[in-house]
């Protein structure tokens, strides 16, 4: 009897953990939704410190700078980066603006084409209310769209002033604070090492989707080559969707060019999404191998769930935010299973 008596209490325990990990993860949830404000630039700068911090150690051990002195050069190099980008979508956005007619000749023969080989009149569709609103599309809001998303991009990155406030302190800071946690033995230097690898690897191959993507279109004559490139290089860092929203984003571009053939259309379309697949189901995992230790679906469900809190911030955040829950669950017994979980072991 007492023994059967010390199981229920086991259980009703275990049942009682339960449900509290659910409600603390849900009131979690909450916190982090409405601390975003705060939250966002705090775990921005955190990512950008971790990433730009081996450039400000370079410049301290190799030439001697500084600290200080190291952290402004890479923040005025990153704002100049970041200025000619926006310089450079500016620049095609206004040469798309300028054959906009063109465009628009061209979608009124691809409504024209469709209204004459497609048989409305079997379905007693009036093809003209169907298809003249199509003819009148604004061509020229296509670049529009991708000018305001890309200065959204770079206003998120470059002006928000809490970012900058928080990088500039880590980055300061980052030397004593380091020294001091490796000295205690604790779990920082794996968290540091796992996303400081995660964010160089993803970065390299990401410049390299962006390079491939852009040179095949520009070669192809497609309007808009860079800024495309721009972004598949920018959506790489989307697990699994960033790499399908590259490859359909030149789609309307490609469409209503008139002056690519139907073969440069389809190769504008097949030839960078092959890229995609190729570097992010091939060359990626070879290359990142198990730096994150996380499943698949794992990754999956951090998108979708860091999505709903955070936005495309989140989305972009929510690898390395669950690789580095990851690390600190494996630290304890108790929540240890949960990071095995998390990394696919579930036997």
């Amino acid at each position: 009897m007492p023994e059967s008596e010390s199981l229920r209490e086991l259980q009703e325990r275990r049942i009682q953990t339960v449900c509290l990990l659910i409600l603390s993860a849900v009131a979690l949830g909450f916190a982090l939704y409405w601390l975003r404000p705060v939250m966002i630039p705090f775990v921005l700068a955190v990512f950008f410190a971790l990433g730009l911090a081996p450039l400000v150690d370079v410049q301290v051990r190799r030439l001697r700078l500084p600290r200080a002195l190291a952290v402004v050069v890479t923040l005025v190099l990153g704002a100049a980066l970041l200025a000619g980008i926006a310089a450079l979508v500016q620049t095609s956005v206004r040469q798309l603006t300028a054959n906009a007619t063109a465009y628009q000749d061209r979608l009124a023969d691809l409504v024209a084409w469709a209204a004459a080989w497609v048989p409305f009149d079997r379905f007693g569709v009036d093809a003209s209310r169907l298809l003249d609103p199509l003819s009148s599309i604004p061509v020229g809001a296509i670049g529009g769209m991708l000018l305001g998303t890309t200065n959204a991009i770079v206003d998120l990155l470059s002006r928000s002033l809490l970012v900058l406030i928080f990088m500039i302190y880590l980055l300061i800071g980052r030397e004593t604070r380091a020294s001091r946690v490796r000295d205690a033995g604790g779990i920082w230097p794996q968290i540091e090492a796992r996303v400081e690898r995660y964010i160089a690897t993803k970065a390299v191959v990401s410049i390299a989707t962006g390079v491939m993507v852009g040179g095949v279109l520009a070669l192809l004559g497609v309007d808009l080559a860079l800024v495309f490139g721009l972004f598949a290089f920018l959506l790489n860092f989307i697990p699994s969707v960033g790499s399908l929203i590259a490859t359909l984003l030149p789609l309307p571009v490609v469409l209503f060019s008139p002056d690519l053939g139907p073969v440069a259309a389809i190769a504008a379309i097949a030839v960078p999404g092959d890229i995609q697949f190729a570097i992010g189901n091939v060359l990626e995992p070879r290359i990142m191998g198990d730096a994150l230790d996380l499943h698949p679906v794992t990754i999956l469900m951090a998108l979708i769930l860091w999505g709903m809190l955070w936005g495309i911030v989140g989305m972009l955040l929510a690898t390395p935010i669950t690789a580095m829950l990851k690390i600190l669950l494996e630290q304890l017994d108790a929540t240890r299973p949960v990071a095995r979980v998390l990394a696919g072991r579930v036997g």
